[in-house]
């Protein structure tokens, strides 16, 4: 690993830290679907050209703020080393500093897999350790169906993951994820839903 003064490092894929508990393990399948359909060169230019956002913090430690789903799935998948970029080094604050100032930027979410709020040492200490939230699966699902526009809200897809936590149970995502999905798309074009970020409007 390059020291801490290089902007861009390259760092080991175990050794990253997570900063949200959560992702859609249905997203990450697919994710190494993809993968596992590239060959050696393909693979090889997919991580040159690919940066993860982070930030250095206490212990010397690099914490992704975006793309886990890519980073756990390269993690299954036995890639050993990806390309970061260091927005901050807060390596030299105390751990509860550190936290604060990460919550204050939006670089953190410290919500678990339910949607639940968490204290910061509860995050996951490396992202091989994340959990699945079968709402936050579905929020990207939709997503990529054109049921909302990306956006660059921070944690965008897990205020919609919240939403769909009050229209449909754990016991329908899990009986019949494709009809949950059009379900959840006609819900998520709703006049009910337009405070979320990405709206796209409601369904004429």
């Amino acid at each position: 690993m390059r020291p801490a003064h290089h902007h861009f490092i390259t760092a080991q894929v175990h050794e990253l830290r997570p900063t949200q508990v959560a992702v859609g393990f249905c997203e990450v399948v697919k994710k190494q679907e993809e993968w596992r359909q590239l060959d050696s060169k393909e693979r090889k230019q997919l991580i040159n050209n690919h940066w993860f956002p982070s930030v250095m913090g206490p212990g010397q430690h690099y914490f992704i703020v975006d793309h886990h789903h890519l980073g756990l799935a390269l993690h299954h998948e036995g890639a050993e080393q990806v390309n970061l970029t260091v927005l901050k080094d807060l390596s030299w604050l105390a751990p509860n500093v550190f936290w604060k100032l990460m919550e204050f930027h939006q670089w953190v979410h410290p919500y678990d897999e339910n949607g639940k709020r968490i204290e910061f040492d509860q995050i996951p200490k490396s992202i091989s350790e994340l959990k699945d939230d079968l709402y936050r699966g579905l929020a990207g699902e939709v997503r990529k169906s054109g049921g909302f526009a990306k956006d660059v809200t921070p944690y965008s897809e897990f205020l919609w993951a919240d939403y769909y936590r009050t229209k449909l149970s754990v016991k329908t995502l899990k009986k019949d994820w494709h009809k949950a999905v059009t379900h959840a798309f006609e819900l998520a074009k709703s006049e009910e839903a337009r405070y979320l970020p990405g709206w796209c409007g409601a369904l004429k």
